[in-house]
């Protein structure tokens, strides 16, 4: 049985101004294709022989996560199991946590693939390959993972080196993790052969992962087992107490076992890998013209050579301009040299200082019950279309700071204020003062498009006051 452990989450850094911390890189789609989420989901339905896939994601992702995979039409043929982290926390405490769940529920010989949610991978027959010889070596034992061929003296990723083969099984022995090298050394490891990167995939059975966290991090095992006895493990989605769950260590699987175990393996990888680590290496996807630039949405392009331009619901233009990274998001703009995008980053940290909503958030907000989009955002009000979903309900709630008017442009909206419920049809309004509960909801089979207007001295999402919410959000 080897069942597929979904890795889904992120800070949103290096991929800003589309990655953002509520909507990060496994969400983003690479021009008009599915998202790095489905493309992942689309590999682990591939390989999966236990009928399940776990996702370990936020528990703030979880609808988003949900409705993602609700778009691939495969969904259906597997359980979908979620385990909710409360809190951001590394890699160790995550796969500890599914493996102690998958070994209670399926048994300790049923074996994890761990997949990161956020790499490109297209050649999945050479996947499917690589994943049975990583499951043959799992089966004797061995923690395993996957190594990437280098390609080029690359800096920015771990290494793994590899000893010997194993008799029969397509794989190595790994002698040793190392650390991102400079240039020189990692030129050293490129002329070496037996180096490979660290893809940060891997296979192992539930017991043997176990055991190889108790002999070498106890402490990340014992908390998890706290964390994981504390909850509900029948419950679907699984959700992790807060308290218990940032007990455990914040420490990376590399870190906390794989470079201490005793029986490890790679399996050097035959299928294509991208991590899509920075905007340079988003760049270099996909055809460009006879003058290297690629264009994703509208754009003119006049004497311009080597550019990625992402154009959103604006017109981009770009006049003599070389090696460039154009992006725009539609509330935020990035221009960068493309050798220089991995200094993304930093500007995600200048706007955390500053409290800066672009750093978390879009223009466009996706919610449980649907979407708004912020269409002004004034000193004296603020303006949004909100989009509710077939069924969606906005939770019971009152705002201390400012009144609300809401007009329908779409659909039906049921409404209730203060004590008072009724619907609105196209072209009717209402008006919630300050300090009033109300809720809106969508009982049609159809969206619900309106616009609200809001008026006071403050704006901010933390003036919601919630009192009942059917999404846990209280």
């Amino acid at each position: 049985m080897l069942i597929p452990v979904i890795l889904s989450g992120g800070a949103g850094t290096r991929l800003w101004p589309v990655s953002r911390s509520t909507y990060p890189k496994p969400f983003m789609r690479l021009g008009d294709g599915p998202s790095l989420l489905q493309r992942t989901l689309d590999r682990a339905i591939t390989v999966a022989s236990g009928g399940e896939v776990v996702t370990v994601t936020a528990k703030d992702h979880h609808f988003l996560t949900r409705d993602e995979y609700g778009r691939h039409p495969d969904a259906a043929s597997v359980h979908l199991r979620f385990l909710l982290e409360p809190a951001g926390r590394n890699t160790a405490p995550a796969i500890a946590l599914a493996a102690l769940d998958i070994a209670q529920r399926h048994g300790p010989a049923a074996k994890l693939l761990v997949m990161p949610s956020d790499h490109l991978v297209a050649d999945l027959g050479a996947f499917s390959h690589d994943v049975a010889a990583a499951s043959a070596l799992a089966d004797d034992g061995y923690l395993v993972t996957f190594g990437i061929r280098p390609a080029h003296p690359e800096t920015g990723f771990g290494y793994i080196q590899a000893g010997g083969f194993i008799p029969e099984r397509g794989g190595r022995v790994i002698e040793a993790f190392v650390e991102k090298p400079d240039r020189a050394t990692a030129e050293a490891y490129l002329a070496a052969g037996n180096y490979y990167w660290n893809a940060g995939l891997f296979c192992f059975r539930a017991d043997a992962f176990l055991a190889a966290c108790e002999a070498t991090a106890p402490e990340v095992l014992a908390a998890a087992r706290a964390c994981y006895e504390s909850a509900d493990a029948r419950a679907e989605p699984l959700a992790f107490a807060r308290e218990t769950f940032l007990a455990q260590p914040d420490i990376s699987i590399d870190y906390a076992v794989m470079e201490r175990a005793s029986r490890r393996a790679v399996v050097p990888a035959s299928f294509d890998w991208n991590d899509i680590g920075s905007w340079k290496a988003v760049s270099e996807l996909g055809e460009a013209d006879a003058s290297g630039n690629r264009v994703q949405g509208g754009a003119i392009v006049i004497d311009a050579q080597d550019c990625y331009i992402e154009a959103g619901q604006r017109l981009v233009a770009a006049v003599g301009v070389r090696n460039l990274v154009i992006v725009d998001a539609g509330d935020a703009v990035l221009v960068a040299d493309r050798s220089q995008t991995q200094q993304v980053k930093q500007v995600v940290d200048r706007l955390r200082a500053d409290a800066h909503d672009a750093a978390t958030h879009h223009l466009t907000v996706l919610r449980p019950w649907g979407s708004y989009t912020v269409l002004e955002d004034a000193e004296d009000c603020k303006v949004k279309r909100l989009t509710v979903k077939p069924g969606g309900v906005l939770s019971l709630q009152m705002h201390h700071r400012r009144s609300e008017h809401w007009t329908v442009v779409r659909g039906t909206a049921t409404v209730r204020v203060g004590e008072e419920t009724f619907d609105l049809q196209r072209n009717q309004s209402t008006y919630i003062p300050m300090g009033t509960l109300h809720r809106l909801e969508n009982r049609t089979g159809q969206e619900l498009h309106l616009i609200e207007t809001q008026c006071g001295d403050y704006f901010g999402e933390d003036d919601i006051v919630r009192l009942e919410d059917v999404y846990g959000r209280v």
